[in-house]
């Protein structure tokens, strides 16, 4: 082959080489040998920089000279997020119910809620810091502006209008995945605030708030809000009346243990609700059905596989009055060791613990028993013996709670076979997820807000955030980086893919790194780079 012209970009600058191609049969390749130097690209063209004339010498100078950065802002995470907006359509619905200027504040207050969540006293100064302030410099994140917004978001239909139109544009008619969640606040001015059984184990008045996930896209379609003192059932009845009006055809009620009562499930089966639930062993008749149930579990006619894990299972059925509750008894070996394991050293660590116990001039015993025992204080028969704590673990305790390891029964109503039964609540986890994010990443749990009205408009912020996150996560998920980064961590490693501004007025975006790049291969997003999106 004839030898052919090349570019090389070497740190930056531009080289021109003269080299000859070839076919690598190994490689199945066009490689390339015999390489020449020919010289520094000028212009399309090589030059050798030791002859160049001396209007090319001075060029290269003013080249290189130092342009001052004016500043700098986040670029590469915002970026992504912008494009969830516009492929969900989200700024559409948005921009169909709000001003652009409001538009533009709660997609700030959203992505903020995402990135780097912050009290609403902070957000201005972390908003300056994104590309955001470029594409909308004039609007205020005041503290005063943001509860203004937020007033007006709580006292309107926005939130259900919005919510209304993701429901329909996304066509959501398949199960969805549901779960409900107590928010606590401190605050005595929010008439929502009710004391109710809180999940977190807070005393503090609450609110509970139902999420609601499309189970196809994973993402959140609808949240609802209830006083904290409302029953679980009705809230779920009422959230389901609001599904049916949007069209929703199909759903499952995914339920956790706290939900499991006597009363909460004959009025599920009453009102013909579609449910999974786990069971609790509180009631006499429930511990029974185990007691029987498990005493032929091992059996070959039970044993089955679970994602490449054996494990076994049996139905089993429970009369509530005129109804049968039919569920499945799940026995699993592997869980049953582990979570022995993990009882019984436990008990172990804290009797030595307590045998090192040397109690001071005016300590009590108890007290310190206590400290230590913690809520593994039920395992121990304990007597104080001059300044020590003689502890002694009991072996009915042990066996009892031992008894019912690695066992657990899903109810449900409907036709629902075991492993679908399973893994219903096995995906439960997703919206567990959601509403951790909720609680803790993005800073809601305690409420810091006054009012009925401004609660409404930030759990509306809330919700925009995690349907964001959601579609992040779930894009993560397909294209597989979540085997090497958690959501934080790569925005965190986008958020360094900057966009400056020059002291000449120039806006440019900082060079891409290996792992930019590869990140945004993995989501096919390097397109929006090269639009200047």
């Amino acid at each position: 082959m004839e030898s052919i012209q090349r570019l090389k970009k070497i740190k930056g600058i531009e080289y021109w080489y003269e080299e000859t191609p070839y076919y690598d049969p190994v490689s199945k390749q066009t490689r390339y040998k015999n390489s020449k130097y020919l010289g520094r690209n000028i212009d399309g063209k090589p030059v050798r920089m030791r002859n160049a004339p001396a209007e090319v010498t001075i060029k290269v100078r003013k080249a290189k000279k130092t342009v001052t950065i004016r500043s700098s802002f986040d670029y590469g995470s915002v970026l992504i997020l912008k494009h969830i907006m516009k492929e969900l359509k989200l700024d559409q619905y948005l921009h169909g119910l709000l001003n652009d200027t409001e538009v533009a504040m709660i997609t700030a207050l959203a992505f903020n809620r995402v990135l780097r969540p912050l009290a609403m006293q902070h957000v201005e100064t972390w908003y300056t810091g994104t590309v955001l302030s470029l594409d909308d410099p004039k609007i205020s994140l005041s503290g005063q502006r943001i509860s203004e917004l937020l007033e007006r978001i709580g006292t309107s239909t926005i939130p259900q209008q919005f919510m209304g139109q993701l429901l329909e544009k996304n066509r959501t008619k398949r199960t969805l995945i549901y779960d409900i969640t107590s928010i606590s606040s401190y605050s005595s001015l929010i008439n929502l605030l009710e004391y109710g059984y809180n999940r977190d184990g807070l005393s503090l008045p609450q609110i509970n708030l139902s999420l609601i996930m499309d189970k196809d896209m994973g993402i959140p379609v609808m949240y609802d809000i209830y006083p904290g003192s409302i029953s679980d059932v009705t809230t779920l009845t009422g959230t389901l009346t609001k599904l049916e009006a949007y069209g929703v055809e199909h759903y499952c009620a995914i339920m956790d243990r706290g939900f499991f009562s006597y009363n909460n499930l004959l009025e599920m089966l009453e009102n013909k609700i579609s449910f999974i639930i786990a069971a609790t062993f509180q009631l006499k008749d429930l511990k029974m059905l185990l007691t029987e149930a498990q005493r032929d579990i091992e059996s070959v006619d039970y044993l089955q596989k679970f994602k490449e894990h054996t494990i076994y299972v049996k139905p089993v059925s429970f009369p509530i009055e005129s109804h049968v509750l039919q569920g499945y008894l799940y026995y699993d070996p592997k869980r049953e060791h582990e979570e022995k394991e993990a009882l019984t050293g436990r008990l172990f660590d804290i009797r030595e613990e307590l045998s090192c116990i040397r109690l001071q001039k005016g300590q009590l015993a108890q007290i310190r028993f206590i400290e230590k025992a913690g809520k593994f204080k039920n395992f121990f028969n304990w007597k104080q013996v001059d300044n020590r704590i003689e502890a002694s673990i009991k072996q009915n305790a042990v066996a009892q709670r031992t008894n019912m390891m690695g066992k657990f029964i899903l109810f449900y109503s409907g036709d629902v076979d075991w492993m679908n039964c399973l893994s219903l609540y096995r995906e439960r986890d997703e919206i567990e997820k959601e509403i951790e994010v909720m609680k803790s990443d993005l800073d809601v749990l305690p409420l810091n807000t006054h009012s009925d009205s401004t609660t409404n408009g930030f759990l509306f912020i809330v919700f925009l955030g995690l349907v964001i996150r959601s579609r992040l996560l779930k894009m993560m998920t397909d294209a597989g980086l979540l085997k090497r980064y958690a959501i934080k961590g790569m925005l965190l490693e986008l958020e360094k893919f900057r966009k400056i501004t020059l002291a000449d007025g120039q806006t440019m975006n900082t060079e891409m790194t290996k792992k930019q790049r590869l990140i945004l291969d993995a989501l096919n997003l390097m397109c929006l780079i090269s639009s200047g999106a």
